[in-house]
């Protein structure tokens, strides 16, 4: 990072401290330069976010390169919600600790494990992984999905699943075959508010291996709170099923 930005991210988190400040660095022409946002999160000394309106008045300006945010009293170590969404961003995310002072930058992969990854709702989630194997398996691409944290336990509230699989190109059937969505309702909901890949007897994913027993079905899912796994599909898990849902690529 440039000195006149580096400069610029530390007065801000300054400025801010003990809450997390938050901006964008942009290029604009040849120059780069800092575009300092309001962090408008509900815990702002825990988390930020910036407000969309935000994000495209800096997208008038320039084109956005690089997301930055400070730790405030802490290292500048990602956490899992850093490394989630750095990835969903595609953009080089960089942490400043404050008042330490120590930058560390973290890039996107693009190829973060389906198995065994922390849960970060809205990032790394049931519907991400799902998204993440149709991506990796079929080479298909999703929209960007924005998914409040609790959604699924208002009745007023969008019933995600139940009203956008088939603008995504999804429809139900009868009977589940390998790479179907099966969309389930766990705990206490008001809709539909879990998805997983139907594997059917085979549960091997390319490059990772999984430890199940049992003669299968398979399902590869991410439950919230927990890593994302493969389990048998079957029992209790069969008895949430609301959805079986096929993609029109289906193969």
């Amino acid at each position: 990072m440039r000195k006149h930005i580096l400069a610029a991210v530390q007065a801000h988190a300054a400025a801010e401290y003990p809450r997390e400040c938050c901006g964008l660095l942009l290029a604009v022409g040849r120059k780069q330069v800092y575009f300092p946002c309001e962090n408008v999160a509900t815990e702002p000394t825990e988390e930020f976010r910036i407000a969309a309106e935000q994000y495209a008045e800096a997208e008038d300006r320039g084109q956005v390169i690089g997301i930055v945010h400070s730790h405030p009293d802490a290292t500048s170590r990602p956490s899992p919600r850093d490394l989630a969404m750095c990835e969903a961003t595609g953009l080089p995310w960089h942490i400043l600790s404050w008042p330490e002072g120590d930058l560390r930058t973290i890039t996107p992969t693009g190829e973060t494990a389906l198995l065994g990854r922390p849960f970060v709702h809205g990032a790394w989630d049931c519907w991400q992984v799902c998204a993440d194997w149709y991506q990796r398996e079929w080479g298909l691409d999703f929209p960007a999905y924005a998914r409040e944290d609790g959604w699924w336990e208002q009745a007023d509230n969008p019933s995600l699943y139940e009203q956008l699989y088939e603008q995504a190109g999804f429809y139900q059937v009868d009977r589940p075959q390998r790479g179907d969505m099966i969309v389930m309702a766990v705990g206490r909901t008001v809709h539909p508010n879990h998805a997983g890949i139907y594997l059917d007897a085979d549960p091997a994913l390319p490059g990772e291996s999984a430890s199940v027993f049992g003669p299968g079905p398979f399902l590869l899912h991410h439950l919230y709170g927990r890593p994302s796994e493969i389990i048998v599909f079957g029992g209790p898990w069969l008895d949430r099923t609301r959805l079986m849902l096929r993609h029109r690529a289906a193969r």
